[in-house]
């Protein structure tokens, strides 16, 4: 954990982005680190968490991290939450808390409303177009023999 918290304080000093940092761990050696890159790479999706999981992917060739623990310095935003669990780890440590990010201006409250609301209850207007279309790729996904799954 200090070191996902040395990580967020030495990136956000470094301008680097918000105060975030993650690292991954495995049999008690950290395998991946992350740092909030959302400014200084001009990506929505580089949280600390996000970048964490993707550094400890690449190094350890894998898609899944179900032998690994993650430390991030702040309890994980709902996107980070759901990459958290398509990652599969075992378990997660965190240091601030939602409220605690919160109240420096980082409020996640809103995304976690919006996911539980029907589709066309959505702030942001959600329209399905050419699901028949669409659906030919899930189809030869089925019948694709060599699928690896996920």
């Amino acid at each position: 954990m200090r070191e996902a918290i040395r990580i967020s304080l030495a990136k956000m000093r470094a301008n680097c982005g918000g105060p975030f940092g993650a690292v991954v761990v495995r049999q008690g050696k950290i395998v991946g680190r992350g740092w909030n890159q959302v400014t200084s790479t001009n990506d929505p999706t580089a949280h600390a968490e996000v970048t964490a999981i993707r550094d400890a992917c690449r190094r350890l060739k894998t898609f899944q991290l179900d032998d690994c623990e993650l430390y991030t310095s702040c309890e994980p935003c709902p996107m980070c939450l759901a990459a958290i669990y398509w990652a599969r780890f075992k378990k997660v440590f965190y240091g601030n808390t939602r409220q605690d990010a919160a109240r420096i201006n980082f409020d996640d409250a809103f995304i976690y409303r919006e996911v539980a609301r029907p589709i066309a209850r959505r702030k942001i207007p959600m329209k399905q177009l050419l699901r028949p279309e669409a659906l030919t790729a899930f189809t030869e996904w089925l019948e694709k023999a060599d699928r690896i799954a996920y």
